[in-house]
Order: C-alpha cells, then sequence, then structure tokens
C-alpha cells in the first residue's frame, strides 16, 4: 500500500495546511519529517511514505490553500519560500475540498459527505482513505436516545433532522465510505454508540480525542514523576493564552468547556484521584498561531516539606500538531489494512482524552505505541 488519501475535515484551516505544506515539502526535499514519531529512528512499522500521501477534505471557508499557506508563513509557521515552491501542490489539494457540513443543511446532508470522500478515493485509485478532524472545537452534547442505537440514529437522518454535531456527522460519513477515522479535537466525533456499532459493521478502526501537543504533553510526562517519586501533589495550576482561530473559537463557554475537561483530566487520572486547581484559558488575538501556557504545581517532600514546580511551554499549536497528523493518518490506515476495527486505544499516546484506555502516563503510553506499531509490522 503506497498511496493512502487523508481527508481532513477543517482542510484550509491553520494544522490541515501545515500538514499537507509538511508533506509536501518533505517529498520535494525541502524539509525532513523531524516532529513525526513514526518516522524516529528505529521505531517500527510498515507505514505508507509521506511522499505517498494524497489530500483532500471538506471546509466552510473559500480562501484557498495557497493563501492560507502564505498567512501562515507571514506568520512565522512556516517559510515564507514554502508556499510558492509548493504551489502545484497546495493547488491540487485545494482542487480536491469540498464544502463541509452547516448545520441547518438537514440529516441528508450525511449522503453529500460520504459521495465526497467515496469519490476522492476513486478518483484517485486509493487504496484507503483516513478521515481526520482537525477543525473547531465543539460544545459538549447531551445524550439522545437516538446516539444509543444505529437504526434509531439512520431514522433520524433519513427524516432530515439535524441530530448529530457536525464531528459526529463526518465521523459517519467516514464509517459509511469504509474509511478509519481521527478525532484531533475534543469534539464529540465519534464516541456515540451508535457510531461504535457503525464501525463495527464497517469494519474501521478510529482514534481520538484531541490531540496532544504542548502543556498536557508536559503534564503527562511531569505527573509520573511525582506520582513515581511518592511526592504528593497538593494543587496543578495552569493559565494558557493563545491566539487563532483556536482562541476564537474557545471564546464559547460551551466550547472551552470541552477543552478544559480534556486538559485537566491528565493529573487527576496520572496522581489517581483529584488535584486542587484547574486550567484557564484566555484568547489574545495578538499571539496570532502561538501560544503560550505557564503551570504552577505545589507539592509535598519528605517530612512535609512545601515545594513548587513552575514551567512555561511556548510553541507553535499547529507546527506541533501537524506531523502528529500525518502519523495518525498512516497508523490508522496500516491499523485498518490489519483488519483492526473499533477503537484504536493503542494510539492513546496522542491525544489528552484518549479512547478506549484509561492510561495518561507518557512513558506507558508510548511503549504501548512501539509494541503495536511492532504489531502492525
Amino acid at each position: 500500500m503506497d498511496k493512502l488519501g487523508v481527508w481532513l475535515i477543517g482542510a484550509r484551516g491553520s494544522v490541515a495546511t501545515t500538514a499537507i505544506v509538511g508533506a509536501a515539502a518533505i517529498r520535494a526535499g525541502a524539509a525532513t519529517p523531524q516532529g513525526c514519531v513514526s518516522e524516529s529512528p528505529g521505531f517500527p512499522g510498515h507505514l505508507v511514505p509521506l511522499t505517498g500521501l494524497t489530500f483532500g477534505g471538506h471546509d466552510i471557508t473559500e480562501t484557498s490553500l495557497r493563501k492560507r499557506a502564505e498567512q501562515l508563513g507571514r506568520a512565522g509557521v512556516i517559510s515564507p519560500d514554502l508556499p510558492g515552491l509548493l504551489a502545484s501542490d497546495l493547488d491540487a489539494a485545494d482542487a480536491e475540498i469540498r464544502p463541509g457540513y452547516v448545520p441547518g443543511d438537514g440529516g441528508r446532508a450525511a449522503t453529500r459527505l460520504i459521495d465526497d470522500i467515496a469519490g476522492f478515493r476513486a478518483r484517485h485509485e486509493l487504496a484507503r482513505v483516513v478521515v481526520v478532524n482537525v477543525s473547531s472545537t465543539e460544545p459538549p452534547v447531551d445524550p439522545r436516545p437516538e446516539f444509543e442505537r444505529l437504526a434509531d440514529l439512520e431514522d433520524r437522518l433519513a427524516a432530515g433532522d439535524d441530530v448529530l454535531p457536525p464531528s459526529s456527522l463526518y465521523a459517519y460519513a467516514a464509517f459509511h465510505a469504509g474509511c478509519g477515522y481521527v478525532e484531533f479535537t475534543p469534539s464529540t466525533g465519534p464516541t456515540l454508540p451508535a457510531l461504535a456499532e457503525l464501525a463495527a459493521r464497517r469494519g474501521v478502526p478510529y482514534a481520538g480525542r484531541d490531540g496532544k501537543t504542548g502543556e498536557t504533553l508536559v503534564k503527562s510526562a511531569l505527573a509520573p514523576m511525582f506520582a513515581d517519586r511518592a511526592l504528593p501533589v497538593r494543587s496543578w495550576s495552569g493559565l494558557n493564552l493563545l491566539g487563532g482561530g483556536d482562541g476564537a473559537t474557545l471564546t464559547d463557554p460551551a466550547a472551552r468547556s470541552s477543552k478544559q475537561l480534556s486538559k485537566d483530566q491528565v493529573v487527576a487520572k496520572v496522581l489517581g484521584g483529584p488535584v486542587e486547581g484547574e486550567t484557564h484559558i484566555d484568547y489574545v488575538p495578538d499571539l496570532g498561531e502561538w501560544k503560550t501556557a505557564w503551570d504552577h504545581v505545589t507539592f509535598d517532600g519528605f517530612l512535609g516539606v512545601r515545594m513548587t514546580l513552575q514551567f512555561t511551554w511556548q510553541g507553535c499549536d499547529s507546527a506541533l500538531a501537524a506531523p502528529l497528523v500525518l502519523d495518525l493518518a498512516r497508523l490508522v490506515a496500516r491499523a485498518h489494512e490489519k483488519g483492526r476495527h473499533g477503537v484504536l486505544s493503542e494510539l492513546g499516546y496522542f491525544f489528552k482524552s484518549p479512547l478506549g484506555t484509561d492510561e495518561h502516563a507518557l512513558a506507558a503510553q508510548y511503549a504501548r505505541l512501539r509494541a503495536f506499531a511492532e504489531e502492525l509490522s
């Protein structure tokens, strides 16, 4: 399998554009795959090469990929020379982007989304397509009876009801098209029981949720240190400052609650119980594509001596997330090829809220990922 389709939800956003530019730059010899876990020396697995990826997707914006890449070049996310150098690759991917789903279209929009994905696969004669959601964070959804059984859900969709949040409708379309799916956001996506039933029927794998790229990555490495050294953590508070589209989206309290829940659970899960403190998220438009996270930790040492740890993480979220998108698409495709279906809990290493597992310690997650990649090879 040397040709893989990557269908991106939010295909003209910062993360998707950076991933497309990165894969094209690697193909052109203008970049190296740093940040791609699967390209680390000695990493096991028989994955589609990064040069074998074909891109398409859905989006609700009409800004072209080339224009978006130029904006990222001016912001310092990518080299400003790359949009011109890779213009043909960007235009080819842009030609495969279709209008995204807007709530209010009605449940019959699912048929269009399925046809878009299936048509992409057929046009490019792709062995497989993996759908990756890198769109804006959605608010949590309330439980509904039709979320429990596929038959009930499909009855509502056939009636034209807007019953599913966009992320879940995209997962529904991906599964119906016979494609693996990655929920890279904290949104509901494939987590509904009815969608798990559909994935099992179609024999397709999926993974998620919420890509672990910055502050939470550090938390998942540091929290096990306190646990392993028997140092009780008394509080763990964080402040996140971010700009860009993601920051603007998170000004909505409902959407922000999805992200905060995803970020705050890591410490409690690793340490075995709730810890005082929480993560605050503020939108600072001036930061653009960049984000800063500051964490303050208090803990007890021997004889109850109070101590503190503080750290600051500054990074470009798109540049941190894009290589993980490339990793996940290739790993999910390989799992599909090997007959795996349902939740791929072994990919929890990449996520803040990993599906199918309660393991949040980074080293343990990485060991499981390596074992999984070895199995796939």
